[in-house]
């Protein structure tokens, strides 16, 4: 437990973390890289790159100080990290490293302003919020590792199969080496995927949703390849995969993770909602609904560029012909010719609350799933709340740092 002091001095830094938090990760980073170069082998260097890791650490930072006095508020962000922490082999003693140089960073951005009192309450609030990181984790890890076909850390598996999805998506058919069972998962979750392309200095490790239902012999991921667009090169991992990984080939991940998960329980009707490469865990639920006994209504509805971009759409087409419960509605927002030739679309442009409010059943009466590029999630986010959906029914996970770009969410 916190002192009342240090949650005072804490609260006090509220106004400050709001305005220096990025400064103040950006530089931590800097630090922390410079001195201790072998934690490159776990961060994403795109993420650094392109600020989203800085961000989402200034968010996180901020709202811990916000609700110090009550850190059970950000519990569901503290469990979402920590599922992502484990997937990446997340030690107990980088927390040490960790705090040393986020304590560094406030003290060198801040200067004078950042006194004695407000470091020594910020080293006792971190020490607490590392202990419930470092608690959250340690039973992760030994749930992931002794449940049937568990393992620890990096695993090798080979890739089965390799097909392209579309234009910009393709699946890799993943099985270990060792042919020994493989862990099961719950529909959403995803896995890390480890490897050093050819020329890299650090090992590189990235997240993929899994995109078939559970219960198969193989984990199957689709990637969408990450080109250059404005001051933002190729993806160096997913282009990879793309033009090198061929079918035999070996790729090392750690056991799924995450809770971003399809609630199998509930009876609730269920609407997939995505956009881009944001349908892959769609997929994976969809999947799995159409083999629950359960008689849920399903309603998926997926935005992408146009048809050549849209993956799976016939698979999805030929599971709503199977399936009286299912209703499919796609989004387009350049659709080509033959798109318009063949009415592949239902709406072009981008999702709104008025089409919404049109396509989906009984809106108060449904779990909302939502993934996608983060302007899509704040637009469909608020659409759906403009429907009259409780944000306690709308999921979503975003693929990469956690962001603050859903405001009526959790803030952080």
């Amino acid at each position: 437990m916190l002192s009342e002091n240090t949650i005072k001095v804490i609260k006090s830094t509220v106004p400050v973390l709001e305005v220096h938090g990025e400064a103040i990760t950006s530089h931590f980073y800097k630090t922390m890289f410079t001195h201790h170069p072998e934690l490159l082998n776990i961060f994403n260097h795109a993420n650094q790159k392109q600020g989203r890791q800085q961000a989402a650490l200034a968010n996180m930072v901020y709202a811990a100080a916000l609700h110090i006095d009550n850190l059970a508020a950000v519990l569901p962000a503290v469990r979402q990290v920590a599922h992502k922490h484990r997937s990446l082999g997340i030690a107990p003693e980088q927390y040490e490293i960790v705090g040393t140089y986020l304590l560094k960073a406030i003290k060198d951005v801040l200067g004078d302003a950042a006194t004695d009192e407000i470091i020594a309450s910020w080293a006792e609030a971190y020490g607490v919020i590392a202990s419930v990181f470092i608690d959250m984790e340690k039973d992760l890890y030994e749930a992931t590792e002794s449940q049937s076909g568990g393992w620890e850390g990096f695993r090798f598996f080979r890739v089965a199969k390799k097909i392209k999805e579309s234009e910009m998506i393709t699946s890799f058919y993943l099985v270990p080496t060792d042919s020994k069972p493989i862990a099961t998962y719950q529909p959403g979750q995803f896995i890390s995927l480890r490897m050093k392309p050819e020329g890299s200095t650090y090992t590189q490790i990235r997240q993929y949703s899994l995109s078939d239902a559970p219960g198969k012999p193989y984990y199957r991921i689709s990637v969408k390849r990450e080109g250059a667009l404005a001051d933002r090169p190729d993806g160096v991992i997913s282009t990879y995969l793309h033009d090198h990984i061929a079918e035999g080939d070996l790729v090392e991940l750690s056991a799924p993770a995450g809770d971003f998960t399809l609630k199998t329980e509930d009876s609730r009707n269920v609407v997939l909602l995505s956009g881009g490469v944001g349908l892959t865990p769609m997929i994976s639920m969809l999947n799995t609904l159409v083999a629950s006994p359960a008689q849920r209504h399903i309603t998926f509805i997926h935005a992408a560029l146009n048809g050549g971009t849209h993956a799976f759409r016939d698979h999805v087409s030929t599971l709503t012909e199977q399936h009286e419960g299912i209703q499919t509605f796609y989004c387009y927002t350049q659709p080509t010719p033959d798109d318009r030739a063949k009415s592949r679309f239902h709406k072009e442009g981008y999702i709104d609350a008025a089409w919404l409010s049109q396509i989906i059943r009984q809106p108060h009466d449904s779990n909302y799933y939502l993934t996608g590029p983060i302007p899509f999630m704040q637009a469909a986010y608020a659409a759906l709340c403009e429907i009259g959906v409780s944000p306690e029914f709308i999921h979503y996970e975003f693929f990469g740092p956690k962001t603050n770009l859903i405001p009526v969410a959790e803030g952080i």
